[in-house]
Parts: C-alpha cells; structure tokens; sequence
C-alpha cells in the first residue's frame, strides 16, 4: 500500500516561494536545496510534503492547464494550529510576507482560525480546533 502523500503546487517563482514559507517558519527538505525549479516544503510534526514547482514543470507532469487560482479555487489546504495564538502569529507572518489574508482570525463556533492566498493564490487555512466545545452527535 502506498507510504507517503505529498501534494504537488505550481507556483511562479520558487526562490520566492521558498521565501515566503520559510517567513512562516516551514522547513525545507534538504535533498532539493539545489534545484531551482523545485523544492519540497515539509509541513507540521506528521511532514506532510508540498512539493513546489515552477509553473512549466507542474504543467508538464499534469499535460493540464493550470487552474486560474483568481478566478477559482482548486484546493484549499488546512494546518492545525496549537493555539489560538498561532494562528494570530502565522496571520502575521503570511500577511508581512506578501500573503491575502482574505479571512483574519476569529472564532468560529468550536475553531479558531483565518485564511489566506500565498504568492501563487494558492488557499490556505490556519485552524486551532478546540475539540471539549466541538457538538456532541
């Protein structure tokens, strides 16, 4: 059965990109330091990976046109965040560093979070869950 999954982003300019998630405090594998038209993002205590690659590369492994990402949405990813506090530091960070943030903060019901678009436009959302107020079935 498969191992891993990784999801697999194309964005404008890696060096950039590299960048910007490194303001938010993400790591970078270190196997692809040296590529200039790929990196691998490592995100969180499980490593999801998020690979990024220059625009031509992406199209080239998906024979697609890429998703206008200012007209639609072609995913929305998730990171859970420890604390409220976190996701208040990493809105910070995502907006000083170039991000949308087109959600800031707040509470909803038994979460707390905000939402953004990187550099590329691509969505992301920083949620703390506090589970002893998630409803009951």
């Amino acid at each position: 059965m498969t191992k891993d999954i990784w999801l697999n982003l194309p964005v404008k300019d890696i060096k950039r990109s590299k960048k910007f998630f490194s303001i938010l405090g993400f790591t970078f594998n270190p196997r692809f330091e040296k590529s200039t038209d790929t990196a691998c993002l490592i995100i969180g205590k499980k490593e999801l990976v998020v690979m990024l690659f220059e625009e031509t590369i992406f199209c080239g492994f998906t024979q697609h046109p890429l998703a206008n990402t200012g007209l639609g949405s072609e995913i929305l990813i998730s990171i859970d965040a420890e604390s409220p506090d976190e996701v208040d530091e990493l809105a910070k960070k995502a907006t000083e560093a170039g991000a949308n943030l087109f959600s800031p903060p707040a509470e909803h019901d038994w979460m707390y979070g905000c939402s953004f678009a990187d550099l590329d436009g691509h969505r992301w959302n920083i949620l703390y869950m506090d589970y002893s107020k998630m409803p009951k079935e």
